[in-house]
């Protein structure tokens, strides 16, 4: 079993790779970085390319979701991006908070917030930022974003209950947030869960949706709607690699599955972070 430090450089060391490569590139590999011949990352995108500031050089093909369609965004909001990469969704959210708004991505793999500072400075955009930090972490004062949004990142996160608490504290009161993610129910097979190409594609890092819905109402915030929801149907192809012929007949036919959720939630506007509220 991989400690969270591990996991942590896994991740990174994954995300530096995919950083530096086409997006067709890493849809031709299950592991965002050659060498395989099936998809991972790309079998849960949502298509970007008709929403309103759609890059195609920020659109690496990773989300599970489309977070800035629905997290209601207005002009001149203050928006955060958890996990950034690129700068796909964070030139989305600026699309609708106008050039009045601010918009701030965190990602903790610099050659993510290299490509997505050269993404923004080509764009001309002088309202969208990128702050290398850990989502645990954020590089961020406490009451500033109107709004927040994530897209298939806190699945990769060991410590989704410190990403929630830290949503909430620089959430302002009232603020809100829309997260993709991706969650189970049922039990996944151990020889998915336990692999780290796998964790690294998203799947393996996920847990149950309900103790995902439970995480987010332990913090305080109030609200709570599923926005979306969606099966994720992993191909043959890949869970041979991972099952064999017998175990992804009962994989299939059994009461488990894998769904990409957006979650909206509204951080309270008085008596969030009061001792005992479990916000903050």
């Amino acid at each position: 079993m991989q400690t969270d430090a591990q996991l942590k450089h896994l991740v990174r060391n994954k995300y530096s790779e995919i950083a530096l490569q086409s997006k067709e590139t890493n849809q031709a590999s299950c592991c965002g970085a050659g060498g395989c011949s099936t998809e991972v990352y790309n079998i849960m995108s949502d298509d970007y390319t008709q929403l309103d500031g759609y890059n195609a050089d920020a659109d690496l093909g990773l989300g599970c979701g489309l977070p800035t369609q629905f997290a209601k965004i207005q002009p001149g909001n203050v928006v955060i991006d958890l996990g950034s990469g690129a700068g796909n969704d964070a030139f989305v959210a600026r699309a609708k908070t106008g050039a009045t708004g601010k918009v701030i991505g965190i990602d903790f793999t610099p050659a993510m917030i290299e490509k997505a500072r050269n993404n923004a400075e080509t764009l001309g955009f002088n309202n969208v930022e990128f702050r290398q930090g850990d989502i645990e972490h954020m590089p961020v004062a406490a009451n500033v974003a109107d709004v927040i949004v994530s897209n298939c990142v806190l699945n990769l996160v060991p410590n989704k209950d410190g990403v929630f608490k830290e949503i909430c504290r620089v959430l302002k009161p009232g603020g809100h947030f829309s997260i993709s993610d991706v969650v189970l129910v049922g039990a996944l097979p151990d020889a998915l869960r336990n692999d780290a190409e796998m964790y690294a594609g998203c799947v393996a890092g996920a847990i149950q949706k309900q103790v995902y819905l439970e995480l987010i109402t332990a913090n305080g915030f109030t609200n709570i709607t599923l926005q979306k929801e969606k099966a994720i149907v992993i191909p043959d192809d890949i869970l041979k690699n991972y099952l064999t012929a017998e175990e992804i007949l009962a994989f299939k036919l059994g009461n488990m599955g894998i769904f990409s959720i957006t979650v909206y939630a509204q951080k309270p506007v008085a008596n969030c972070c009061t001792p005992g509220s479990g916000c903050c």
